[in-house]
């Protein structure tokens, strides 16, 4: 197989989205379907139907114009020149509007009219079941599944959508179903013909959250950054999801297309960013993760006691390809357990009432236990991981990518692999559940201090390296205990956590704010002046805006407000930039060089972590 004959992952830039967790729909800017990889309607992991063609009288609407009202609504504008008249100017047009809510995908087309006789017309839609599982779709492997049905419904195992169109005619037309309406618009008036989707997963472990209560977003005098906070709250809203049996408790899906599930890290530091506007979100991810907790020692799914959850899945994942295979549940993670330790003191502070902390506490002691347990079992001292099945994420920090530990020449690093944010966590999460620890009258705090003082004396003499670019924090420690040299946009994730004084946390601020590092839209992954940079390198150059947020969260934190503003106002430009819909990551291309960043091809959008961006870059202003 040559490289043009290889699977390809779907690229998403140019597609249009509207979804609502865990329900999306993907498609060309004209509204229909089956031209791009990407294109589909999903629900959970599965995608229903690959394909939808609209026609009027045999032939396709010419586009015009593509309008999305907020996440789950996108108005697309047509003319229908095959109904006009002799005259220039186009006096028939559709309007096409689409609205996804949990389970379901409905458009409404309209036909409206300026001539002076009634058009009569035939309005044909065309749908193509699918019913391919999401990875194959994004390893670029899909193949449709038979399906049965007449037309009004089609199954195929535990997957079902059911096809709702009043007054049409419906039918099954070989693999597709065919939808039709004869219809006539009248002189200067409009017609209007609607059909609706129903989608079913019995293996569905997730399901779509209740009304969102009122979002007190920040207020900001920049037009720039309320528009970007206008489109964030949308979607943070269309991205929440609830486990099946406890709908009262919400969370954030990581991102669209790829993950409308639950994802501890994700799910915790979107909540912790979207915190000053979303308060009950905390208490209710805390929650959703204590009752997914580790319990047991399982090597296949890396699972441990007190161990917060990486993925939840309906099933077994398996990634074409990549030789990567996860269990339905999947503790993969170095990082998401100190987070949710960090994100219950956050929210104990912010309010969250004691009886619902309280409620926590034996999650909080057994996270902690895992802390100064499992979590540094190798023996180096610090948090650290390494995939012991050949078949789970080789890196299991935020940097998951196989070649994102690299060292300043390039080569990767061998595990384990003790993150530096990972000890800045780990730090935070020992200092600050022990102190959640003494105000609820608990053992255990004073020992948890001990911990923690030891492993900032620790880290303070294993992880400062000097190289042509300064001295700074190594990304990680390697097996061998090593410092990987690399200067990496997760010294901002140190920053705020305590595990560095004062003059340690300016001198990484202003590290991240050179020439380097910043790319005026933002904070690179890693440094352009390493051998290994490239600025559409998923982890080795490009800029992510989360992970750019949560240095401008600490710098805030350490009482640096004016680099913290100084990198929202890169990210305001970034945001200008997108349409104000932040995507997953964008290029880490530099200002002085370009008057836009690129698009990364295939980055997720929505992302929360990435609209939770805007609550927290607004939060920092309206603090000014």
């Amino acid at each position: 197989m040559t490289s043009l004959d290889a699977p390809r992952q779907p690229l998403l830039h140019d597609a249009v989205i509207a979804l609502h967790a865990p329900t999306q729909v993907w498609s060309a800017r004209d509204g229909d379907l089956g031209a791009a990889p990407v294109d589909g309607v999903y629900h959970g992991d599965l995608r229903h139907i690959s394909g939808v063609r609209v026609e009027v009288d045999g032939e396709q609407p010419e586009w015009l114009s593509t309008v999305p009202a907020d996440a789950a609504h996108v108005r697309f504008d047509a003319v229908l020149r095959q109904l006009d008249d002799a005259q220039p100017d186009p006096k028939v047009r559709l309007t096409r509007e689409r609205e996804v809510v949990s389970g379901r995908l409905r458009e409404r087309l309209t036909v409206t009219s300026s001539r002076e006789v009634d058009v009569p017309f035939t309005l044909t839609v065309r749908l193509r079941p699918d019913f391919a599982p999401l990875q194959e779709v994004k390893a670029g492997t899909a193949t449709a599944r038979a399906w049965q049905g007449d037309g009004r419904t089609a199954t195929a195992g535990d997957a079902s959508f059911e096809v709702i169109a009043p007054d049409a005619e419906i039918i099954r037309d070989g693999d597709s179903i065919l939808l039709r309406w004869h219809l006539a618009v009248p002189a200067r008036g409009r017609t209007s013909a609607e059909w609706t989707v129903q989608l079913s997963d019995l293996t569905l472990v997730v399901q779509g959250a209740a009304a969102l209560a009122p979002v007190a977003a920040p207020s900001t005098d920049d037009p720039r950054l309320a528009r970007w906070v206008a489109r964030a709250v949308p979607d943070l809203d269309a991205l929440r999801l609830s486990l099946p049996g406890h709908p009262d408790d919400e969370f954030f899906a990581a991102g669209a297309p790829w993950f409308l599930t639950l994802f501890g890290r994700d799910a915790l530091w979107a909540a912790r960013l979207a915190l000053p506007a979303m308060p009950e979100m905390a208490g209710s991810t805390l929650r959703v993760l204590a009752r997914l907790q580790g319990e047991r020692v399982d090597k296949t799914s890396a699972e441990a006691p007190g161990k917060i959850l990486h993925e939840l899945r309906s099933d077994t994942l398996e990634m074409p390809g990549e030789g990567i295979v996860l269990p339905p549940r999947y503790y993969g993670t170095v990082d998401a357990t100190p987070l949710w330790v960090c994100l219950l003191a956050d929210a104990h502070e912010r309010g969250m009432p004691e009886a619902e902390v309280r409620e926590l506490l034996p999650a909080l002691r057994a996270a902690l236990g895992w802390l100064v347990g499992h979590g540094t079992a190798s023996g180096s001292g610090f948090v650290d991981y390494i995939d012991e099945t050949g078949h789970g994420l080789a890196n299991q920090g935020w940097k998951d990518s196989g070649d994102s530990i690299q060292w300043r020449d390039g080569t990767l690093a061998a595990g384990p692999i003790a993150l530096c944010e990972v000890q800045g966590y780990a730090y935070e999460a020992a200092v600050r559940g022990a102190a959640l620890l003494d105000a609820f009258g608990e053992p255990g705090g004073d020992e948890m201090r001990d911990w923690a003082a030891a492993l900032r004396e620790r880290f303070r003499a294993a992880y400062w390296v000097t190289t042509p670019e300064g001295t700074y924090p190594a990304i990680a420690l390697d097996g061998t205990g090593r410092a990987v040299d690399s200067l990496t946009s997760n010294i901002g994730h140190l920053i705020g956590t305590g595990i560095l004084d004062a003059d340690e946390e300016r001198h990484c601020a202003e590290l991240l704010l050179g020439s380097s590092m910043s790319s005026g839209f933002g904070i690179r992954t890693l440094s352009s002046e390493a051998t290994g940079y490239w600025p559409l390198s998923y982890h080795g150059g490009s800029v992510w805006p989360h992970d750019t947020a949560i240095a401008v969260h600490g710098m805030a934190r350490a009482g640096l407000p004016e680099q913290a503003d100084a990198v929202v106002e890169q990210l305001i430009e970034a945001a200008e930039q997108f349409g104000y819909r932040m995507p997953e990551l964008y290029s880490g291309d530099g200002r002085s060089n370009v008057a836009a960043p690129a698009p990364y091809p295939a980055s997720c959008r929505p992302q929360a972590w990435s609209a939770a961006a805007a609550i927290v870059c607004a939060a920092l202003r309206q603090a000014q």
